[in-house]
């Protein structure tokens, strides 16, 4: 019967560009960054590609399921959005571009998961037990989540982003090197022709006759030909300044000093900032990220990012050595215990 059909006929689809597939774009911004707006800028990138390497560097022990990829992952994720989630299974860690989750008394029950693959992600859902959630920046009101590091510092994260973006237009549409010339009254079409002459003479010095002229009862000002700039002063506006000032603030949410991206540091400087960015930023993260694995996995995990980041100071340490080397061989000759004299100092 009309308008039904009598057969059954196979609707077919094209599966490039599905509707998950649509999504997922859709979903971009979101998966790289929560606002969109300073992670764009090569600073924050920097900063992120610091946590990326440092955490992919790190020494697991206890454990083969965190490679270098994992963490790699991890550290991306933690600096962009302040947390990360993996589900545990049988071939290893399988990262989650999205993630809800239901939770008792602040700590997470169990996730609804998204896995991201060729063609479309799917769906599962995972208890607690079975899903790594690796968190910083936690907030008392909601201790299942983290916050990235530009979520905590939206104003300078929005300053840096406009100041780039200012610059990124007055470059673009601002006539720079441009100047006007001023010149006697005459047709247009000699005004183009000259016009035409100053551009084809690019990087020589083009001299042009002036006609004085008699208008109004008086001769035309001997500075007729007085070239004016049109080049925006940007110094006026303390871009430079700002810029700097807003690069670094950024850095130091990320925990990397400023310093590091002075165009006149140091080797010292250089060694300090990752000392400051692996001892105070980075190492944290790893040990909330073994104590998780501990917990979920049931084996006693570590990470340490201070030794294959050389995060220490070798001269320092070596002096230290043998500052102690000579103290036990005198507290030996002179029979005094030294497990005693250290715990006098609070040293184990």
């Amino acid at each position: 019967m009309w308008p039904f059909k009598k057969k059954n006929e196979v609707e077919t689809r094209s599966a490039t560009s599905g509707f998950t597939a649509e999504l997922i774009a859709a979903r971009e911004s979101y998966i790289s960054g929560r606002r969109g707006i300073g992670e764009l800028t090569a600073t924050v990138q920097s900063c992120v590609s610091l946590w990326e390497g440092g955490l992919s560097l790190a020494d697991v022990t206890g454990t083969d399921l965190l490679d270098r990829q994992s963490l790699a992952m991890c550290g991306r994720s933690m600096a962009l959005r302040g947390e990360a989630v993996f589900l545990i299974t049988e071939g290893g860690l399988v990262a989650c571009s999205d993630w809800d989750l239901r939770s008792f008394n602040g700590k997470p029950t169990a996730y609804r998961l998204t896995i991201a693959d060729t063609g479309g992600g799917r769906n599962e859902t995972a208890l607690a037990g079975e899903v790594l959630h690796f968190r910083t920046g936690q907030d008392v009101s909601a201790p299942y989540y983290g916050s990235a590091p530009l979520k905590r510092a939206q104003l300078t994260a929005g300053l840096l982003q406009a100041i780039e973006i200012a610059l990124s237009e007055v470059y673009d549409t601002a006539p720079i090197g441009s100047q006007i010339v001023p010149f006697p009254e005459s047709k247009e079409t000699d005004m183009e022709s000259l016009a035409r002459g100053f551009r084809g003479n690019r990087g020589k010095v083009v001299l042009r006759e002036s006609v004085q002229v008699a208008a109004a009862g008086g001769p035309a000002p001997q500075t007729d030909w007085k070239p004016y700039d049109v080049t925006p002063d940007l110094s006026k506006a303390m871009t430079k300044e700002s810029l700097d000032a807003a690069r670094g603030a950024i850095c130091m949410v990320f925990g990397v000093l400023p310093g590091l991206v002075n165009p006149a540091t140091t080797g010292p400087m250089v060694r300090e900032a990752q000392r400051h960015l692996a001892q105070w930023m980075l190492q944290p993260i790893a040990a909330g990220i073994a104590e998780e694995c501990s917990r979920k996995l049931g084996e006693q995990i570590s990470l340490d990012v201070m030794r294959p980041l050389q995060a220490f100071d070798a001269g320092g340490r070596a002096r230290a050595m043998s500052a102690i080397v000579q103290t036990m061989a005198l507290a030996k000759e002179a029979g005094v215990d030294p497990a005693q004299a250290l715990a006098l100092v609070n040293w184990e």
